[in-house]
């Protein structure tokens, strides 16, 4: 919190940790991290409940249907309104009609599929307000691309964004990382810097500590 850095927490118990024996394979994994029944539905409440006991106040959201039910419960109140929910891109979007619909039942920023082209960027950003998450590179698991030249277009065209940096390193997502891995990240925290400095040096960051930012806090 004295730091002014986002705390995320990931919603549970989602399909590839609960029963479903779809959701293991090659056609259920489709699936995603979705919730299947009612009870799971609940257990999510439970959960994001619980975090923000806890103070977190941002929420990694992986169903639609939960994104729903927590969007109506803080717009009556039965939640705080300081709650940040973030959609993952686990859950496959990618095309603007997608965006405006998880703007309107209540995300306060989307993290698209990882391979979108700068024009698909582009079109989010034309039918959204809430920020962007865009991966910079990813895991092997997830393609293993990088994308650092494009940084500078990807701030242009998608603005406000938040860069995701430093997935390469990682074998997969949810990747203990290691100490040199680490180290690893953080030179590729830099790399994407020294791009943006290169190429797009009018580039406005975001202030330390910005509103629409997840920085755990008492509720009011």
């Amino acid at each position: 919190m004295d730091n002014k850095i986002e705390l995320f927490l990931s919603v549970g118990p989602r399909a590839t940790y609960d029963t479903s024996a779809s959701a293991h394979t090659p056609e259920g994994v489709r699936i995603g991290y979705r919730l299947r029944g009612y009870e799971n539905l609940l257990y999510a409440l439970e959960d994001v409940k619980r975090a923000a006991e806890l103070n977190v106040r941002g929420i990694v959201v992986y169903d639609e249907g939960l994104l729903w039910v927590l969007g109506k419960m803080r717009l009556a109140g039965e939640i705080s309104d300081n709650l940040h929910f973030k959609v993952s891109a686990h859950t496959g979007h990618g095309n603007p009609a997608s965006a405006k619909l998880l703007e309107d039942i209540g995300a306060d920023s989307f993290n698209p599929v990882r391979d979108l082209q700068l024009n698909m960027m582009a079109s989010l950003r034309n039918a959204i307000d809430i920020s962007l998450d865009i991966h910079t590179e990813n895991p092997k698991s997830s393609g293993g691309f990088i994308r650092h030249y494009e940084v500078p277009e990807i701030i242009r065209v998608a603005a406000p964004v938040y860069l995701k940096t430093g997935g390469a390193i990682a074998k997969s997502h949810g990747y203990e990382t290691t100490t040199k891995e680490a180290s690893e990240r953080i030179r590729q925290v830099y790399l994407v810097k020294s791009m943006i400095e290169r190429y797009y040096p009018e580039a406005v960051p975001s202030e330390k500590g910005a509103t629409d930012l997840a920085i755990p806090g008492k509720f009011d």
